[in-house]
């Protein structure tokens, strides 16, 4: 349990924005009726989508759909990727979001099954609750005496007036006020989160965690006390020691890796989770079910997103099948851009490459193609997103290469127009940087093209062994 809780605490560290493919989606833009709004919240057109993925969102909200799996399936760059981050930014991080590519099961150093089940289980959370004894209440004055340091060198010294430090902490609420002696780990503590008179904390007696939650608004007149980030609090009622309930949210793969690596849970912040034995699991699913029938934890069952779900083979689908019937499975949202096309594992041909019996289990939700109006507002949302500021005929031209090529290749040549326009020293990007990268960089038609042109010059080339096969044929 204490190696849960200080999993829990380290998700509190400041994170790290990139600007990444969907970094400038903000949820799936839908009002309170779970109608979509044309341009909402990073995310444009696809109304349809959208509205279908806020129904299966609510469904998950209300806790009424687990084990359920939906198909998002449209022709490359119609924004299902777009829509799957989407419900997972609408979810929040309550609810465990897990994301796995099909072409990744192939590349790891485990089997394909195991890789599913550390997909599956890191969308499944656990919600531990656990009764903390707690001090709370508002600082009245902390004094700290700090006795002089006896002879010695100045290193010694230093560390021996450390250790000795004592101090008294007055707390009051407003019914009772207590004066507290202080050790040296609980001052160190204080000192760290700048503990002072007019503070309201709250001091965790089995771990000696200090939390500031504020200023009493009983001090709101202090001078030192007014600042733009000042939060003001009331004054605790009642009694200084209280129990109150802590919950710690993990995920079922955390638990297993806790348990199964000698380093606990540093093991994932070292990626190094390996595979994980079945035995192992299975002691870890039994005392969860323990702490549910005691009332100490409660499973959250979350999202899994599975792209380029195509990639699977007959195997990965047969234990998908069997997964989705577990009763604490997440819900599973796979995407894919293909046709009909063949089952990997198999010679037979399929509708999106998925057999038959698991496309009867998925709700399905297609994508269309961007107009090109709605093509320039995704690019006016990626320059916003990017700090790009480029000139109106400079979008114009991008909208229509957008719309001849790819969404994907126009929206790469935003940040590489903006270095076109760095070099020459502009402000603002111009038709003439978007030429530029044009020329430099070839989309998918004019490489092919060249392919096709220069064929004899490359080596392996089947386009040529296809053609002599047919002569061959012919005669």
């Amino acid at each position: 349990m204490a190696e849960l809780k200080r999993l829990s605490e380290s998700r509190d560290l400041t994170r790290i924005e990139r600007i990444g493919a969907h970094s400038h989606i903000r949820g799936l833009g839908l009002d309170s009726a779970l109608e979509a709004r044309a341009v909402s919240e990073g995310m444009v057109g696809q109304q349809s989508a959208r509205k279908a993925a806020g129904l299966i969102l609510q469904l998950i909200r209300d806790g009424k759909i687990a084990g359920r799996a939906i198909l998002l399936a449209g022709q490359p760059g119609t924004g299902k990727t777009a829509i799957a981050m989407g419900l997972a930014k609408s979810l929040g991080q309550e609810t465990p979001f897990a994301t796995v590519s099909g072409s990744e099961l192939f590349s790891l150093e485990m089997s394909k099954t195991e890789a599913l089940t550390q997909a599956f289980r890191r969308s499944i959370g656990v919600r531990i609750k656990e009764e903390a004894e707690i001090i709370e209440g508002e600082v009245v004055e902390l004094t700290i005496d700090r006795p002089a340091a006896a002879g010695g060198g100045a290193s010694g010294s230093g560390q021996s007036s450390s250790a000795s430090k004592t101090g008294k902490l007055t707390l009051k609420t407003s019914d009772m006020e207590t004066v507290y002696d202080l050790g040296a780990k609980m001052i160190e503590a204080l000192m760290k989160e700048k503990v002072q008179s007019g503070d309201v904390i709250t001091l965790d007696k089995a771990s000696g965690k200090v939390t500031k939650l504020g200023r009493s608004i009983g001090r709101s007149r202090d001078y030192d006390a007014i600042g733009p980030h000042t939060k003001f609090v009331r004054c605790p009622e009642g009694e200084l020691q209280k129990r109150k309930e802590v919950v710690h949210c993990v995920t079922l793969h955390e638990i297993d890796v806790i348990n199964s690596r000698t380093q606990g849970f540093l093991a994932l912040f070292t990626g190094d989770t390996g595979e994980i034995r079945g035995e192992v699991r299975e002691r870890i699913d039994t005392k969860v079910a323990e702490w549910r029938e005691e009332g100490k934890a409660e499973i959250v069952p979350g999202v899994l997103f599975i792209d380029e779900v195509h990639m699977l083979d007959i195997e990965c689908f047969s234990f998908l099948n069997r997964a989705l019937e577990n009763d604490m499975a997440p819900i599973l949202v796979i995407a894919t851009n293909r046709g009909i096309t063949t089952i990997r594992g198999t010679n037979y041909r399929s509708p999106h490459g998925i057999p038959a019996d698991f496309l009867d289990r998925l709700l399905i939700i297609s994508t269309q193609p961007y107009t090109e109006e709605e093509i320039r507002k995704i690019l006016d949302i990626r320059c916003e997103e990017e700090d790009v500021e480029m000139s109106m005929d400079a979008k114009v031209l991008l909208t229509k290469i957008g719309a001849e090529t790819s969404l994907r290749y126009a929206i790469n040549l935003i940040t590489a127009a903006a270095l076109a326009c760095q070099k020459r020293k502009g402000k603002i990007v111009e038709m003439g940087d978007i030429s530029r990268v044009y020329q430099l960089f070839l989309d998918v038609k004019r490489s092919a093209q060249y392919l096709m042109e220069y064929q004899s010059q490359y080596m392996f080339n089947e386009v040529l062994r296809e053609a002599d096969e047919d002569e061959t044929t012919q005669f």
